[in-house]
């Protein structure tokens, strides 16, 4: 689930149409044959680029395309930028309808994955303008289960790669907040990506101490979302229904609204 915004690719450039005789005829049908192939072969270079080479099915809902469309800045009103994984696009529009004419809500241009991802692109996504307010989270795609039955970050490298990425984003002189990681599942097994619900308080909990030492607020999802997790998360899956999306949706705009500027 990665670039945002889609764009117009421009197909290749096609040969006005000349009068053919018999042998031209046949090798014209291999010639169409062969264009129609690069044509599909553009294509699917334009999907991998906007979904930063990940494939276009890991974006599959209207919603989630909806989340990185491109946002007309209201000048008197204060910038906002979300960062997060799959599960801060579902609640990206969301909160964006909850906060017209209050805030002006981007997010980062893809998804943000696991922290080593945000160790490489922080300062890319943070040079798209100056923000009031920063609502941030890593964690699901960190304790994600490997092939070697090892998290792809472990906890400790967690830790001090989210150290780093808080260090730079006070950096930019936002308000920030924090959002715990959303709960895995307790049918665990079933997920087609490997998680273990076990780890995401583990996750949470080394997140929170540094949020407190850095003294950055936290929007806590998880315990949001534990306690009617049957009723607003997919079976099997770390992701959420409509309805549940509008419910974290709705937390992370009275948390951001909480953070904007008071009108004098």
């Amino acid at each position: 689930m990665r670039k945002g915004i889609p764009y117009q690719m421009a197909a290749p450039h096609l040969c006005d149409k000349p009068v053919r005789t018999n042998g031209e005829q046949h090798c014209h049908k291999k010639l169409k044959t062969l264009t129609l192939g690069l044509v599909a072969a553009f294509n699917i270079m334009a999907c991998a680029q906007i979904t930063n080479d990940k494939p276009a099915m890991l974006r599959p809902t209207q919603a989630t395309w909806d989340a990185y469309a491109p946002v007309e800045d209201e000048p008197t009103l204060p910038r906002v930028l979300l960062i997060g994984d799959s599960i801060s696009e579902g609640y990206t529009v969301p909160v964006r309808n909850l906060l017209k004419g209050k805030a002006n809500v981007h997010r980062i241009p893809e998804n943000a994955g696991p922290t080593t991802n945000g160790l490489v692109a922080l300062g890319k996504w943070l040079k798209a303008g100056k923000w009031e307010v920063i609502h941030f989270n890593w964690g699901l795609h960190d304790l994600k289960i490997m092939k070697d039955d090892t998290r792809q970050v472990s906890p400790t490298a967690y830790e001090a790669n989210l150290r780093s990425l808080v260090n730079q984003l006070q950096q930019t002189g936002a308000k920030l907040i924090w959002a715990t990681t959303t709960p895995v599942p307790t049918t665990d097994a079933k997920l087609t990506v490997k998680r273990r619900a076990a780890d995401v308080p583990i996750y949470n909990s080394i997140a929170k101490s540094i949020m407190e030492e850095n003294h950055v607020a936290i929007d806590d999802l998880y315990g949001l979302a534990l306690p009617q997790l049957s009723e607003i998360q997919l079976p099997a899956n770390v992701h959420f229904t409509t309805a549940g999306y509008l419910v974290l949706g709705k937390r992370v705009a009275a948390c951001i609204e909480s953070a904007l500027p008071k009108k004098s």
